[in-house]
């Protein structure tokens, strides 16, 4: 699978823990930055990871940054981008299976490397669900087309 990957500052030791984790396992990872601990703006990293999901770039996306929430609020403004802040192995299999994540969002500062690395492993392994969850998500994408209907009027 086709992966990308990005993190600001805060989120560059596991960002880079998860990239060599993910090529391990065979996947193809799509390394959008950043290279160093230098200071950068998350949302440039969440938005870059965003785009290559929903231009085909990358399947699924992996962001992370100190706490997670900023880059997937970030990433959340993109049509068609469902970034899910995780912690763990169930909110990672929780974020795909339930919500149809495509990106999921890690924070360096509170999530250690090997509960991350499960949590993608897990995100990674789920199939979105049909039924309630599916009825769920479809609402949430009409609320994001009645907000891009409006912002073009």
């Amino acid at each position: 699978m086709r992966i990308a990957l990005g993190a600001d500052h805060g989120g560059f030791h596991l960002k880079q823990q998860l990239a060599e984790h993910l090529a391990g396992q065979g996947h193809e990872v799509v390394d959008l930055g950043t290279d160093s601990e230098a200071s950068v703006d998350y949302p440039d990293y969440g938005v870059a990871v965003g785009r290559a999901v929903t231009d085909g770039t990358a399947e699924l996306g992996v962001c992370v940054c100190g706490s997670g929430i900023g880059i997937a609020i970030a990433a959340n403004k993109l049509p068609g981008v469902y970034a899910a802040v995780v912690h763990d192995v169930t909110t990672g299999h929780l974020a795909r299976t339930h919500n149809h994540a495509n990106v999921i969002c890690l924070g360096e500062r509170v999530t250690g490397p090997e509960v991350a690395k499960e949590a993608v492993d897990a995100f990674l392994a789920a199939t979105p669900a049909s039924g309630r969850h599916a009825r769920r998500v479809a609402m949430i994408g009409e609320i994001e087309s009645q907000a891009m209907e409006g912002a073009r009027r």
